[in-house]
C-alpha cells in the first residue's frame, strides 16, 4: 500500500462521525466497531439500537456503557472515559477508544445434552446409567462484565464460542442436582418440569458470574437402558396387580384349553372334570349355590359366609420415634414416598422384637418381588 493510499484510508475513517452496528447475523453476541486506529471524533454520533448495548474500553479498562438511544459523544456523556483520559476542559478530535456492541436479545433453543451416561444409585435397582438432553435460552445481562471476563479482545464473538462453555457448566450442575435429588429412578422422567426449575435455580448464580442470565432451562428427555425400563414396568404392574384375580383368570384359561383338547377319552375326562370344577368356582364367585354333577339338583340351603379376616396393623420407627399402628396398604405408601425404607424397624402383634422391613416376609414384596422357595425333593 502506497503512502497516498494510507492517507486516503486515514482520512476516510477520520471523517466518519457515526458509530453504529447493523447486525445481519443470528449468532453474533459481541461486535467490535472497527475504524482507523480506534479514533473517534469529538461530537460523533453514537447510535445504539434496541437489543444492543455499547461498551467503551480505554487501554484495556472498562469505561462508559450506553443503552439503546442516540448520543453525541463528548465529555458530558463520557464521564468515565473523560476521567481515564484526564480531560479537564474537553478533548480535541480525534480520541482513541475501543467500542464493542453487545447483542442483548434472547438467544433461544440452544441445545445441551450428556455426551456420556452418568451413574445414579437407586435403592431397588442399584447403580443405573441414565442420559438426558434438552434446550436452554440466555441473554447478556451485564455487558461490561461479559466483555471483561469472557470476550476479551475478540472482535466478533458468537454464541458458538460461549455455548461449549455453557454446555459443560449445565451438564456438571445437572448431574449434581439429579444425584442430590435422590428420587426413585422411575420418577425422573415423570417430573421433568419440577426438575428443570430446580436445575435453573442452581445454575443461575454460575451464569451471573460472567454476566449471563439463564432465561429458561428445559429437560426434554431422561432415558435409561431398555432392560431397566422393562424391570420398572414389571415392578409397577406387580405393585398394582390383584394376585387373587390373576390366579383365577389363569385357572379359567387353563381349563378352557383343557376342555378343547381332543386327545381321546383322557382328554375328554379331564375336560369334563375341569368343566365341573369351573362351574363350581364360577357359582361360588357369582354368589350362587354349587352345581351338582351329572344333572343332580343344586343345593338349596345358602352357605354361611366365612368369618371376616382380622386386619393386621404395623408399628414403624422413624428417626428413633415409634409411629403407627397402620395397615399394610398405608405402610406401602410410606415406603413408596421414602418415609421408610428397607432398613426401617417394623413390629406387629406376635413378633418377638423390632425387625427390619426387609426381613418381614409379607413386606418383602415392597422391594420388587419375592423369590419362591426351592421345590421339595422326591
Amino acid at each position: 500500500m502506497s503512502i497516498f493510499d494510507e492517507i486516503k484510508k486515514k482520512l476516510s475513517h477520520e471523517f466518519i462521525d457515526i458509530v453504529e452496528w447493523l447486525d445481519n447475523t443470528n449468532d453474533t453476541i459481541v461486535h467490535r466497531f472497527e475504524r482507523y486506529q480506534n479514533e473517534i471524533k469529538n461530537n460523533a454520533q453514537l447510535i445504539v439500537r434496541e437489543g444492543q448495548t455499547a461498551v467503551f474500553i480505554n487501554e484495556g479498562q472498562l469505561a462508559d456503557i450506553f443503552k439503546p438511544g442516540t448520543y453525541t459523544l463528548n465529555t458530558q456523556n463520557l464521564p468515565i472515559l473523560t476521567t481515564l483520559k484526564g480531560w479537564k476542559y474537553g478533548f480535541d478530535s480525534p480520541f482513541k477508544a475501543e467500542v464493542y456492541f453487545v447483542n442483548t436479545r434472547l438467544f433461544t433453543d440452544e441445545k445441551w445434552g450428556t455426551k456420556n451416561p452418568f451413574m445414579l444409585s437407586d435403592d431397588r435397582f442399584g447403580l443405573v446409567e441414565i442420559r438426558s438432553f434438552g434446550t436452554y435460552s440466555f441473554r447478556i445481562n451485564d455487558p461490561g462484565k461479559f466483555i471483561v471476563d469472557v470476550v476479551g479482545t475478540d472482535g466478533n464473538f458468537t454464541n458458538y464460542e460461549i455455548n461449549e462453555h455453557l454446555k459443560s457448566l449445565i451438564v456438571t450442575r445437572f448431574t449434581d442436582t439429579v444425584g442430590e435429588a435422590n428420587l426413585p429412578i422411575e420418577l425422573y422422567a415423570a417430573n421433568t418440569s419440577e426438575l428443570s426449575e430446580t436445575c435453573q435455580e442452581v445454575m443461575q448464580p454460575e451464569f451471573n458470574r460472567v454476566g449471563i442470565e439463564l432465561e429458561k432451562f428445559y429437560i426434554e428427555n431422561v432415558s435409561m437402558p431398555e432392560e431397566l425400563k422393562k424391570e420398572i414396568f414389571e415392578y409397577s404392574r406387580l405393585d398394582k396387580l390383584d394376585m387373587g384375580k390373576l390366579a383365577q383368570f389363569k385357572a379359567a384359561k387353563a381349563m378352557e384349553l383343557a376342555a378343547k383338547n381332543e386327545g381321546g377319552t383322557a382328554g375328554a375326562g379331564m375336560g369334563m372334570g375341569m368343566g365341573f370344577v369351573l362351574a363350581q368356582q364360577m357359582g361360588g364367585l357369582m354368589g350362587q349355590p354349587g352345581t351338582q354333577p351329572f344333572g343332580g339338583q343344586a343345593a338349596q340351603q345358602p352357605q354361611a359366609p366365612p368369618p371376616m379376616p382380622t386386619q393386621i396393623t404395623y408399628f414403624y420407627a422413624v428417626n428413633g420415634h415409634q409411629l403407627g399402628p397402620v395397615a399394610i396398604d398405608k405402610l406401602k405408601e410410606l415406603f413408596a414416598s421414602r418415609t421408610i425404607n428397607r432398613d426401617s424397624l417394623i413390629w406387629k402383634q406376635g413378633m418377638a422384637s423390632w425387625t427390619a422391613l426387609k426381613e418381614v416376609e409379607e413386606l418383602k414384596s415392597f422391594l420388587g418381588g419375592n423369590t419362591p422357595p426351592p421345590l421339595p425333593t422326591a
